[in-house]
């Protein structure tokens, strides 16, 4: 559950970077959301591995320190929630740039880029499934709530 936490982190501190990558090439709403979009794609490049490492580093056996608990809902609900806007924008900026006319610039980039965006969202809201799911296994766990004999605790 560390690699979930930490790549849920990774994934959602990429919008932190979103104002320094800004790279907007018109001025209508649609270009505005493409520019944060790639934005994202470009953070979430540099943060994903980065917060990786230090997940691993921190959560190493080698280190003193006790693990941290499992990942809780309050990470799980916004990283679903993160999820579900980022596919929800990409769709949106895909479907823009299928229509006539097509973006601005090239856009078979900026498809790349709206379908980049489109795996984010998707990762993005599986993560944080996954998280909502072993914290509810983690709790029925260790409330020695009756769990089916085919699960194990």
């Amino acid at each position: 559950m560390l690699f979930f936490r930490f790549l849920a982190i990774g994934l959602l501190s990429g919008a932190a970077v979103v104002p320094f990558l800004w790279d907007q090439r018109g001025d209508e709403f649609e270009h505005l959301r493409l520019a944060a979009l790639m934005g994202l794609d470009f953070g979430q490049f540099l943060t994903v591995p980065i917060t990786l490492v230090v997940g691993a580093w921190k959560s190493g056996s080698w280190s003193e320190r006790p693990r941290p608990a499992p990942p809780g809902f309050v990470l799980g609900g916004i990283t679903v929630a993160f999820g579900a806007l980022v596919l929800t924008q990409a769709r949106a900026s895909s479907q823009w740039l299928n229509g006539r006319p097509s973006g601005v610039g090239d856009p078979d980039g900026e498809y790349v880029m709206a379908a980049l965006a489109e795996l984010s969202g998707v990762v993005t809201l599986l993560v944080g499934i996954l998280i909502l799911i072993g914290r509810g296994v983690a709790i029925a766990c260790s409330r020695k709530v009756d769990v089916p004999p085919h699960a194990s605790c």
